[in-house]
């Protein structure tokens, strides 16, 4: 089973930096964002991760958090997230599961060579824990700034 456009999350676990459990359940009553990323201290992750480090304050004031998640270990994550100074927790999904519910393992080609890899995507899910929005295939340059506007908008309903 993955994820739909205007259809409530299925049941899952995760496991956040400072010890964090992630469900669905934990998500209501704010909205959430959760961005699927391929590599912790890369460059265009690292850049992805300051864009919504930057705009925290505003995704705070439309009482939406934010999740980073990708397939490092909690360590990593602690570390990559104290470096860079995010006020935001990061998932590791070590297992792919969350990759799998989201449908984020793409055919990717690096060089030449052909892998499977995290395609970076973001979903916004509304107070009910319902997906209301995704991007695929994200570009990071503006991206933090559509997800911003969309869950502004989504707060005002």
């Amino acid at each position: 089973m993955t994820v739909e456009i205007d259809k409530p999350l299925p049941d899952f676990s995760a496991v956040a930096t400072g010890e964090h459990e992630v469900t669905p359940a934990a998500l209501k009553s704010r909205q959430a964002v959760l961005y699927f990323y391929p590599k912790d201290n890369t460059p265009g992750c690292t850049t992805q991760g300051q864009g919504f480090r930057d705009q925290h304050q505003a995704f705070l004031a439309a009482d939406t958090v934010v999740y980073g998640i990708s397939r490092d270990s909690l360590r990593t994550h602690e570390n990559f997230k104290a470096k860079q100074g995010f006020p935001f927790e990061l998932i590791s999904d070590k297992d792919e599961a969350l990759c799998q519910l989201f449908d984020v393992i793409k055919l990717k080609k690096l060089y030449g060579k052909e892998y499977m890899g995290v395609d970076r995507s973001t979903f916004l899910i509304d107070r009910e824990g319902v997906l209301r929005q995704e991007w695929r295939g994200v570009k990071v340059p503006g991206h933090v700034d559509s997800v911003l506007a969309a869950a502004q908008a989504l707060a005002k309903k």
